[in-house]
């Protein structure tokens, strides 16, 4: 089964590896949520700017 990727240059979405602008296609996928999350202090450093 084919997972939906995401190109990082033109933000368009599809199923193949190579994105029609020659850039490569990188997985979509957001990290798994967890309560003890270790890196979210820098996650919402970089959001709100604290």
């Amino acid at each position: 089964m084919n997972r939906i990727l995401r190109c990082p240059e033109c933000g368009s979405y599809g199923l193949k590896k190579e994105c029609s602008c020659k850039s490569e296609r990188i997985s979509n996928k957001p990290p798994k949520y967890s309560p003890e999350d270790k890196y979210g202090s820098y996650r919402r450093t970089v959001k709100y700017g604290k």
